[in-house]
């Protein structure tokens, strides 16, 4: 769409710095002098002065690979920052390449931003009825709930059937934040009062 050139050199930005995050990381691993352990009663394959020697020439050489991998890692984290904000910048302004997505009702609407505040887990204990808790500990009612999960809009982390599961808004459940709102009924406008009565100055007879 027109303008999302930012966003295509920005998201170029993540992948360049991730690419070379990681590959700092690798040589890392590929220079780590770290020696395996012998099997009992066999002779060092090296002295320990030979081992020192190797660590020391090593050290700083890792220490560089883990700094620039760490750069580079937080330059990446900031290119998405960009990359996100140029693209919710550039669907506000091109509603037409918007996706489809669901007309929230405001109780839906409420649910899935008490979601987005984050803390939200969904409890399933053995032969115990779901229980769904907010950030501030409230309960959620399951019907929206249920409704946000079959959209995609919020996506629970299914580690266990009967543990505590941590549940976080989508992509596409943020984008319903930033582009709809909660339809709320206009309170009707209070009735005129009746005009004042018109003084003609006469006098009453």
């Amino acid at each position: 769409m027109p303008g999302s050139r930012f966003s295509l050199d920005t998201l170029c930005g993540v992948t360049a710095s991730a690419s070379i995050a990681a590959s700092q990381l690798a040589r890392a691993v590929g220079d780590n002098p770290l020696d395996g352990a012998d099997f009992a009663g066999d002779t060092p394959a090296d002295e320990e002065s030979v081992r020192q020697a190797r660590r020391a020439e090593a050290a700083p050489v890792l220490a560089k690979c883990l700094a620039t991998a760490a750069q580079h890692r937080d330059l990446s984290a900031t290119c998405c920052q960009y990359t996100a904000s140029a693209i919710i910048r550039d669907l506000t302004e091109h509603p037409e390449h918007r996706p489809d997505l669901p007309e929230l009702s405001p109780a839906q609407y409420a649910v899935l931003e008490r979601i987005a505040r984050g803390g939200t887990r969904r409890y399933t204990p053995h032969k115990n009825p779901v229980r769904i808790t907010d950030n501030d500990g409230r309960t959620i009612h399951p019907k929206p709930f249920g409704m946000l999960e079959k959209e995609r809009l919020i996506r629970v982390a299914r580690t266990s059937r009967y543990v505590s599961q941590d549940v976080v808004v989508t992509a596409a459940g943020q984008l319903a934040l930033d582009f709809q709102k909660p339809h709320r009924s206009q309170a009707p406008s209070p009735a005129k009062p009746p005009p004042a009565p018109r003084n003609t100055g006469g006098r009453k007879r």
